[in-house]
C-alpha cells in the first residue's frame, strides 16, 4: 500500500530539502523512487534502450551536480526530473546526430555494419518505435517535449508546464498542435482510416 499523497507530498518536499543540502542518499532515494519512470521516459525520447540507460543515468548525475535547483511541483519531483531528463535526452540526440554525421563522412559506402545479429523482436519493437519517432520528430521541438512528457510521461498539464517552465495554456495549446499534426502524418489503412 503506497504512503497517503500528504505523507508522500511531505516526503518529496523532504527530500528535496535533503537533496539541496547536498545529502548523498536523497539522491540515492530520489532514484530508487523514480529511476523506472524516468528510464521509460528516456527510452521513448530515445527508441534505444542504451541510449536510455545513459540518459536514465545522466539525468541522476546532473541532478546531483544541480541539486540547488531542484523544484517540488505541487509536492512532487516528477516535473523537475523529467525536465531533466528531457534536456538530456536532447543532448544526447544532438551529439548523436553529430556523431553520425562524422562517421559517414569516414565510412566508405561498403563498409557499413552488419546488424544481422541482433535479436529480431528486438529489431521489430525498435523498428516501430522509429517509426512513431520519425513522425514525432516532424514536431518542433517545443510540441515534441510537450508530446513526450503529457501523452508517453503522463504528467498532468500543470506538471509538463513545470518541467518545461511555461504556462498551462501554451502545453495545452503545444499538446493539440502535435496532435494535430500526427495525426496529419499517420498512414492510412485499406478502409481510408488513420
Amino acid at each position: 500500500m503506497s504512503p497517503p499523497e500528504d505523507t508522500m507530498t511531505q516526503s518529496e518536499a523532504a527530500l528535496a530539502e535533503r537533496l539541496r543540502l547536498g545529502d548523498p542518499e536523497a539522491v540515492a532515494e530520489l532514484f530508487d523512487r523514480h529511476a523506472d519512470r524516468i528510464h521509460r521516459h528516456c527510452f521513448r525520447l530515445t527508441a534505444d534502450r542504451a541510449d536510455a540507460e545513459d540518459a536514465t543515468a545522466t539525468t541522476f548525475l546532473e541532478v546531483w551536480r544541480h541539486r540547488h535547483r531542484v523544484q517540488v511541483h505541487d509536492g512532487s519531483l516528477a516535473p523537475w526530473l523529467h525536465g531533466v531528463a528531457t534536456n538530456v535526452c536532447r543532448n544526447l540526440t544532438r551529439g548523436r546526430r553529430r556523431h553520425l554525421r562524422a562517421v559517414a563522412r569516414l565510412t566508405a559506402p561498403g563498409d557499413q555494419p552488419d546488424h544481422a545479429d541482433r535479436v529480431g523482436e528486438r529489431l521489430d519493437t525498435e523498428r516501430r518505435m522509429r517509426v512513431v519517432l520519425d513522425a514525432v520528430a516532424t514536431l518542433p521541438p517545443h510540441e515534441r517535449d510537450v508530446l513526450a512528457l503529457v501523452v508517453w510521461s503522463g504528467l498532468s498539464y500543470e506538471a509538463a508546464a513545470a518541467a518545461l517552465e511555461v504556462p498551462v495554456g501554451t502545453v495545452r495549446s503545444r499538446l493539440s498542435r502535435a496532435r494535430r499534426r500526427l495525426t496529419a502524418l499517420a498512414p492510412t489503412d485499406a478502409g481510408g482510416t488513420p
